[in-house]
Parts: C-alpha cells; sequence; structure tokens
C-alpha cells in the first residue's frame, strides 16, 4: 500500500485534504482520523474538517457508486472511514452549534431485519452533514412516531427489502395522515423491491434506489422546504 510511505503531518493543508478524499475512498481508517487531527492541531474549524475533508470526500465516494463505479462493500468501507473522522469531530461540532442539513429518523419497517442498505443510507447522510437518528430494524409505527416526537426531524426514512413488509410503509404515512402531520415531514423510501410507482403509492415524497440517491434527494427536498412555503 502506497499510503503507508506518506507522511501525512508533512502535506500542506491542500494537499492533506485532497489525500483524505482518497483515503476515504480507499476507505482507509486510521489515515482519516490521523488527518483529521493534524488539520484540527492546524487550527482548522471542525465544521470546515467536516465539510471540506469529509463530505466532499463522500461526495465523489457518492456519485461513483451512483454510476456503477463502486460497489456497496467498497462504500461501506468508505462510510467507515468516514464514521471514524466524524467519531473525532462529533464532539466538537456540537460544543460550536456548527450548522446541520437538516435532521433525519430512519428504519427498517416492521417484520423486516434488513439493515446493510439502510445504514449505508444512514451513513452517507451523516456524511453529507445530516443528522441522523437510526432506529436499526423491524420497527412498528409506535417506534417512528416515538422518534418524531423526540427528535422533530425534517425527513422519515423508511427501508424494507421484503415484498411483504413493502405495505407497512403505507401503514406508517397513513397514520402520520390521521394525526394531521404528514405535510410536517419529508417521506423518503427506499429497499431492493420498491420502485417510484410503489413510492406514489404509498404516498411517499420519493422513492431513492440507492443510498447515493437519497442523499441527492433529502437535500434537494430540505432545500426547497427551507426556502418555500408549503403549497396550499
Amino acid at each position: 500500500m502506497a499510503d503507508e510511505d506518506i507522511d501525512l503531518s508533512a502535506l500542506s493543508d491542500d494537499e492533506l485534504v485532497e489525500q483524505m478524499h482518497d483515503d476515504l475512498y480507499d476507505g482507509l481508517k486510521e489515515e482519516i482520523e490521523e488527518a483529521v487531527n493534524i488539520l484540527l492541531e492546524r487550527g482548522w474549524a471542525p465544521y470546515d474538517v467536516l465539510t471540506r475533508a469529509l463530505v466532499e470526500g463522500m461526495r465523489i465516494v457518492g456519485d461513483d457508486f451512483r454510476d456503477g463505479i463502486l460497489f456497496v462493500p467498497e462504500v461501506l468501507l468508505s462510510a467507515n472511514a468516514m464514521k471514524a473522522g466524524m467519531a473525532i469531530l462529533r464532539p466538537l461540532l456540537a460544543e460550536t452549534g456548527a450548522p446541520k442539513i437538516g435532521k433525519m429518523v430512519i428504519g427498517t419497517v416492521k417484520g423486516d431485519i434488513h439493515d446493510i442498505g439502510k445504514n449505508l443510507v444512514a451513513m452517507m447522510m451523516e456524511g453529507a452533514g445530516f443528522e441522523v437518528i437510526n432506529l436499526g430494524i423491524n420497527n412498528p409505527v409506535e417506534h417512528f412516531l416515538a422518534a418524531i416526537e423526540e427528535h422533530k426531524p425534517d425527513i422519515i426514512g423508511m427501508s424494507a427489502l421484503l415484498t411483504t413488509t413493502m405495505p407497512y410503509m403505507k401503514v406508517v404515512i397513513d397514520t402520520l395522515k390521521e394525526k394531521g402531520v404528514r405535510d410536517d415531514y419529508i417521506v423518503l423510501v427506499g429497499g431492493a423491491p420498491l420502485n417510484e410507482e410503489f413510492g406514489k403509492a404509498v404516498g411517499a415524497d420519493a422513492y431513492c434506489r440507492d443510498a447515493a440517491v437519497a442523499v441527492e434527494t433529502a437535500k434537494d427536498l430540505v432545500r426547497r422546504k427551507h426556502n418555500k412555503p408549503p403549497p396550499g
């Protein structure tokens, strides 16, 4: 591995950020941790490290994932490296009150125990600057409602990998409608057996075929939600 020959501390700030993009791409966790600490020691604001090094690096990963150049195992490695960098930055970001793009509650629906895709979306969303509350697997509507109550998210994400559990997404959305709060949230759905038509049929705002699309869609919808009054 060529990276072992690179002395990260000898690089200029710009070179180091470039190197971090490469290291994220290659899923090199220790190198990312070291580089994050170097930038912080050099007086970088935690938010700048997050956005310029980590988020930008994950954007490149996300683009190549979307275009079929990278695949799930590689993206999981990148997301893991990103997570290691975030672990250092998160307490510092909390102290400085750094802006978040938005907040997301995400979970696999009741009856379904698949979580690789959902976890990938959660990590990529965090990598893009969202705060993510990951509810895990097998979530009945009560779990979603409790998390919404507690965290007041912008986005609710639901995932399913079984055709038998897909209809449960409609149960959650219909419950939000009954409570009169459906329009307060952006609802994104995803999972292998889903498609655009299904997303429309259950009343979601969008169907996202993979993690990269989920990030792009979420950014776009949050931007619109914050910039424009809701229709009607």
